[in-house]
């Protein structure tokens, strides 16, 4: 199947699904195909799987891979975002499993989160480096447009779901300590996980309207009365989870897949005026690299020789 190429103001949305295995076994999904994806940031954490789901073109990337082989630290998540980017996405609908460190957001809930703050420290968090350099806004790191769109349909669906909540990155792999969640919760924060950063600021550095569905597994440590997280324990409310996250994921493909104009929040255009590197003074291999995630606003740019 193909499709018409957008234009300035018309965007064929091409949806990217970051999350685990359950995903790819959604009804519907047709003419699939897993491919491998090089990019100049290394290769992704796994194969990626494009098919069509009606007339909208999806591709799907196995955050941690087939098998849940790789630990956060050590994901290429510039890989995995370059990949999507270079695979024609547009939008894309992380899909994450969390600890509650609220109350009342329940072992099964849905969060469509707003907000992050990143306590990871050692991960790869940006494609500029020496030689050209950029600071993007991540003031409002999410894009409401897919906000809405998965709201809506989770609640069209009668699943358990709040709209809006601050989602605190560890670094991971170890769950947190009781001090850690009770530091967490007196942030405000909502939930705690370990992957959805650097993947958010990546995607805003690649122009990617991007949205996280956090799927609550467990309490994390703080609740009294509530015992430690386990690994199996995690597993169990994943495992139940998978069945609502495939129907969220089947209901909003159609409503994201519609043709529109660009972003009105603008992460299609977050590099417009985030390069401070002037084109004599870049770096013009790192350029080279950086073609295939921000083209954009390199094509016209000469680099020194």
């Amino acid at each position: 199947m193909s499709v018409d190429p957008p234009t300035e103001d018309s965007v064929r949305p091409v949806i990217g699904l970051v999350g685990g295995s359950g995903l790819y076994d959604i009804e519907g999904l047709e003419e699939k195909e897993w491919r491998e994806v090089d990019t100049e940031w290394g290769r992704p954490s796994d194969a990626l799987l494009f098919g069509w789901f009606g007339d909208v073109r999806c591709v799907f990337l196995p955050r941690h891979g087939r098998g849940h082989r790789i630990p956060p630290s050590r994901l290429n998540y510039r890989a995995n975002i370059a990949a999507l980017k270079q695979s024609g996405v547009t939008d894309v609908v992380s899909l994450s499993a969390v600890g509650s460190l609220r109350e009342d957001l329940p072992p099964g809930h849905f969060v469509i989160i707003d907000q992050f703050i990143d306590r990871s420290f050692a991960r790869e968090k940006s494609f500029f480096d020496t030689g050209c350099v950029a600071h993007v806004s991540v003031a409002d790191p999410l894009c409401p447009r897919i906000g809405d769109a998965l709201e809506a349909e989770a609640r069209a669906l009668g699943l358990p779901v709040a709209r809006g909540g601050t989602y605190l990155v560890m670094e991971g792999p170890q769950f947190s300590t009781k001090a850690e969640s009770h530091l967490y919760r007196s942030w405000g924060c909502s939930v705690v996980g370990m992957t959805n950063m650097p993947e958010a600021k990546l995607a805003r550095e690649a122009e990617l309207c991007y949205a996280t569905v956090a799927m609550v597994t467990d309490y994390d440590c703080w609740r009294d009365g509530h015992d430690a997280v386990t690994v199996d324990q995690v597993v169990e409310v994943m495992n139940s989870n998978a069945q609502k996250a495939r129907d969220l994921v089947r209901a909003v493909i159609p409503r994201l897949g519609q043709p529109r104009g660009r972003c009105p929040a603008g992460c299609d255009r977050a590099l417009d005026h985030a390069l401070i590197t002037p084109p004599a003074a870049r770096d013009p291999e790192l350029v080279r690299r950086l073609r295939t995630i921000a083209d954009r606003v390199l094509a016209d740019a000469v680099p020194a020789a």
